[in-house]
C-alpha cells in the first residue's frame, strides 16, 4: 500500500510539473507576443501625434523660418531674437487685460457687467496673433496684427473679432 501511494504521488508530481512547465512556457511566449504587439502599437501611436504636433505648430512663429528671417532683415544691426520677442509679445497683451474696460484687442466693446480678457495667444508669424478671449460667459475669437517698432515697443492693431453664441 505504501509502495503504491509514493509511485501515484510521484506520477502525480510528474504530471503536475509537465502541467505548470506547459503552461508557465505558453505564458511566456504569450506575454512577449503581447509585449511587441503594444510597444508596436505604442511606438504607431508616437508617431501618429509626433505628426498632429507638428501640424499643429506649422502655423507658428516657432517653426517658421521665413517668418524669423523677417526679423533679421528689418534692421542687421539690430536683430530680434524670435525666442525673446514671442513671451515679450505675449506678456505686453496680456498686461492690457487689467485695463477697467477690459482688453481694447478683443475688438469687443464691454457686454453686461464683466469686462472681455485675453485668455490664450498665439504667435503665427512675424506678423499675426491670433487670440481667444472672453468675460466668463461669451467667448470669442481675434486675429491681430502686431507691429516692432524701431523703439522695440509693440502695437497691435485688430484684424477682425468674432464671439461665439451663448
Amino acid at each position: 500500500m505504501r509502495r503504491s501511494f509514493f509511485l501515484y504521488s510521484f506520477i502525480l508530481l510528474i504530471l503536475i510539473n509537465i502541467f505548470t512547465y506547459s503552461f508557465y512556457s505558453k505564458e511566456v511566449e504569450f506575454e512577449k507576443t503581447r509585449y511587441e504587439r503594444v510597444s508596436k502599437k505604442l511606438k504607431d501611436s508616437l508617431v501618429s501625434v509626433s505628426t498632429q504636433l507638428r501640424d499643429a505648430n506649422y502655423f507658428s512663429l516657432e517653426k517658421n523660418e521665413n517668418a524669423q528671417n523677417y526679423f533679421e532683415n528689418i534692421n542687421p544691426d539690430k536683430t530680434i531674437q524670435y525666442e525673446k520677442l514671442i513671451p515679450h509679445v505675449t506678456e505686453k497683451l496680456l498686461d492690457l487685460n487689467s485695463n477697467p474696460k477690459g482688453n481694447p484687442y478683443t475688438g469687443q466693446d464691454q457686454i453686461g457687467a464683466n469686462k472681455f480678457v485675453i485668455n490664450k495667444v498665439k504667435i503665427l508669424n512675424h506678423r499675426w496673433i491670433i487670440v481667444d478671449y472672453s468675460d466668463g460667459e461669451i467667448w470669442g475669437e481675434a486675429l491681430l496684427k502686431y507691429f516692432v517698432n524701431d523703439d522695440m515697443s509693440i502695437s497691435f492693431e485688430v484684424m477682425q473679432s468674432l464671439l461665439y453664441q451663448k
